[in-house]
């Protein structure tokens, strides 16, 4: 890292920048603090960009989606100002090398174990990127960065936004323009045609393969650029060296054919699948000399100082040592061809780990811990309990309003209501199932919306930023007419996001299911507003029966599906926690 210059300013937003982490295409990238104390990464684009047709509502919509990515594979979105002079986004600041050090220069090729465990995180960021509508587009060793606690993927959701100047309006890039890092492009990237989520696995596939032998699996660019770009579109992937079943799960993802390559949800579940005999708990999934590695760069974490030079102004002293000399790694940068961005579609990338942050304390806080969090258990048992007492009186109630239309049936359409046999005694029983219902519902629904606004703060610790609509909405959101027909569910789509860290479709049944069983109670109580012994006739009071078993029968279903989806959310909850989900 290197120190502010004059020129540089001392404040972005409400982040003091600390020194420079470097420069690319795109702008440049600084280390920052917010006033809370928290290591950001501050990345401003180019004026020249920024002045580009359509530049801005691209940057902000794609910004936008980027800071819905759930999941602990990625480093957070946590800030833009996309209608500023300079436009800037700050990220979470990642203290690890990237894979192409790691492989380059550290380690070499990796081993099984610490691939199954790369791959395995690569695959559920993708995950969580596409479940934002963002195809990355840029997914190479440089923008994966390696911790002790597994890989992060960074700079998604940008480069779609830089795309903007050489796309039609079809979506598809111009000819002679490349979005991508040459060596880590899907064949659609070389050829301009528009990009899906598929190129996403392509590019994984070229990752792992370079992550696997220690070279690019297409050969580099000493032959020329062009003869490179050729390779991807045309020729096999060398994959000489990998053992099986790596070699199998890697040509899987680079098939020359978009709709034929395999899923992400295939390709976790293959690596779940695998044995790993060297996997035990509590197991490093780094290998030794790494490891090493990243420990004296926490010593020198601790003991470096910060030269007062490097210091902006108005910044308490103390922080790092000197920086030692930057790593050129040997996969080739960004091609610098005819698109404007000299250096590729993205920011440059620094290894962050490489210089220690500045300032005392961890250099990433953990986005969630013990003071961010907590249980939402005890809520969620006191609201199962809830649900399951008004499950037993929606069923008995059910069954006492079957008897009563079976004995109005009885009767003639034109009779008295009232002449129907134990009228009195019936009518009795229907008002104090009615009256114990309606207790029951209040006391749920305070309850129900405490544990839901509990589930939603720990989901903005697991992911800043990332959940819609203010936390009091939360609560509020079910009591808005109208709005409590979708805001809450968008709401329990980022809590659901934001806790199991994946995807959108991946294993939300539970929370579908459960969702529209009560828009169908809601609705079915709407309906069940006379009891039937309002009815003056035997035939109206038949509708009115009906009506009310229609309703209860909905809300058992609808009782015993939310049991389930508090019961699997809040244990997803304490197992993230936790830590071991």
């Amino acid at each position: 890292m290197d120190g502010l210059i004059p020129g540089d300013p001392e404040r972005i937003g409400r982040y003091r920048l600390l020194g420079r982490l470097g420069e690319g295409g795109m702008g440049r990238v600084y280390l920052a603090r917010s006033d809370r104390g928290r290591t950001v990464a501050v990345k401003t684009v180019r004026e020249e960009l920024a002045r580009m047709p359509d530049f801005r509502r691209r940057f902000s919509q794609e910004v936008k989606a980027a800071q819905r990515v759930g999941g602990e594979w990625t480093a957070p979105v946590l800030d833009a100002d996309t209608e500023a002079s300079t436009p800037w986004v700050a990220t979470g600041y990642v203290a690890g090398p990237s894979l192409a050090e790691v492989v380059d220069r550290q380690h070499g090729p990796l081993p099984p174990s610490t691939l199954r465990v790369l791959a395995a995180g690569l695959v559920r960021a993708l995950q969580a990127i596409h479940a934002a509508g963002l195809v990355h587009r840029d997914l190479k060793p440089s923008n994966v960065l390696v911790t002790i606690d597994g890989p992060r993927v960074i700079d998604f959701g940008i480069a779609r936004a830089l795309d903007v100047s050489t796309q039609s309006a079809e979506g598809l890039t111009a000819a002679g323009a490349v979005v991508g890092s040459p060596g880590f492009m899907s064949p659609e990237q070389v050829r301009g045609e528009k990009v899906s989520y598929a190129s996403d696995v392509f590019c994984l596939g070229a990752v792992l393969a370079y992550a696997a032998t220690g070279r690019m699996p297409f050969g580099t660019d000493e032959s020329g650029m062009h003869a490179l770009l050729f390779r991807i579109a045309t020729e096999e992937a060398n994959l000489t060296g990998i053992s099986e079943p790596w070699q199998g799960l890697i040509a899987g993802c680079l098939v020359k054919a978009p709709e034929k390559r395999t899923t992400l949800d295939d390709l976790l579940t293959s690596i779940e699948d695998l044995e790993d005999a060297d996997a035990a708990p509590g197991r490093a999934w780094l290998p030794g000399e790494v490891l090493a590695e990243l420990g004296r760069h926490a010593v020198q974490l601790l003991d470096s100082e910060d030269p007062e030079d490097r210091v902006p102004a108005g910044a308490p002293a103390g922080g790092f040592g000197p920086p030692p000399s930057p790593y050129s790694p040997s996969t080739p940068p960004p091609w610098q061809g005819p698109s404007p961005y000299a250096a590729g579609p993205g920011f440059a990338q620094p290894s962050p780990y490489s210089t220690p942050p500045p300032g005392p304390g961890p250099a990433t806080p953990s986005p969630y811990g013990p003071s961010a969090v907590r249980s939402a258990k005890p809520l969620g048992t006191a609201l199962q309990v809830l649900l399951i007492l008004f499950t037993g009186l929606a069923l008995a109630r059910f069954n006492l309003l079957t008897e009563t239309r079976s004995r109005l049936g009885a009767l003639p359409v034109d009779a008295r209501t009232s002449s129907v046999d134990g009228f009195t005694s019936m009518r009795v029983m229907s008002y104090s199932a009615d009256i114990l219902g309606g207790l029951l519902i209040f006391a749920a629904m305070i309850v129900w919306v405490c544990w839901f606004r509990r589930v939603r703060l720990n989901a903005e610790s697991f992911a800043p930023g990332r959940i819609r609509y203010r936390p009091g909405l939360a609560v509020g959101s079910w009591f808005i007419p109208f709005a409590n027909l979708f805001m809450p569910k968008q709401i329990a789509n980022d809590i659901w996001t934001a806790t199991t860290g994946r995807p959108e479709g991946a294993g939300r049944w539970l929370l579908h299911t459960w969702w529209w069983l009560w828009i169908a109670e809601f609705l079915t109580e709407l309906n069940d507003y006379q009891s039937w012994d309002e009815a003056q006739f035997a035939g109206d009071a038949v509708s009115h029966v009906f009506s009310g078993q229609v309703n209860s029968a909905v809300g058992v279903a609808s009782a015993v599906f939310a049991v389930l989806f508090v019961s699997r959310l809040t244990s997803l909850q304490r197992a993230r926690i936790a830590g071991t989900a």
